[in-house]
């Protein structure tokens, strides 16, 4: 038996290819729920879309479970600023983001590195990139945007502190509700 086949895409055209022969689209790091609604609208396909999104969370404290994720949005906002470098770029766009704010993040991770970088990602950037990150409430709470956005399969790249300890706290407390 043939395993399913997934085809990693962020251009439209790449996207619509999958939509025609694959089994499901996947999203880069940083995507949110409008690129995954674009990304519907391109495939235009009952195919699975997995997103894979940034996350951390922590039991109780909210801006403890968001350090990981602004630190990992860090290192993705420098690598798109350095790589674009002033082109378009939809999933910025789609997530309100400009690239005249990258640059001190990319500024940052070139002198000092990812945490000198995760220190210029302000509040405002970080959830403008949408991570699922913070308490367990938030978590269930932005993965039902994705949901609703059109995800059906979410790839959770976990970042920060105390990893085995989120990977719990995933498995106890956020995936239940979606088991239920």
């Amino acid at each position: 038996e043939v395993p399913p086949v997934y085809i990693a895409a962020t251009a439209p055209r790449m996207q619509a290819l999958a939509g025609e022969i694959a089994d499901g689209c996947l999203t880069p790091s940083i995507t949110t729920p409008a690129f995954v609604r674009h990304t519907r609208e391109n495939v235009n396909a009952d195919i699975d879309i997995g997103c894979t999104l940034i996350a951390s969370i922590h039991e109780s404290d909210r801006t403890a479970g968001r350090e990981g994720a602004r630190e990992i949005a860090g290192m993705y906002l420098a690598n798109k600023f350095q790589n674009i470098r002033g082109a378009a770029d939809t999933l910025l766009e789609l997530a309100g983001i400009e690239m005249s704010e990258l640059a001190p993040v990319a500024e940052a991770m070139e002198r000092a590195g990812r945490l000198a970088a995760k220190a210029e990602v302000t509040d405002s950037l970080l959830d403008r990139c949408k991570p699922i990150a913070g308490t367990p409430s938030d978590c269930i709470a932005t993965i039902e945007e994705y949901r609703t956005a059109g995800c059906t399969h979410v790839m959770l790249e976990l970042w920060g502190d105390s990893r085995h300890e989120q990977i719990r706290l995933f498995g106890e407390k956020v995936l239940p509700h979606f088991h239920d």
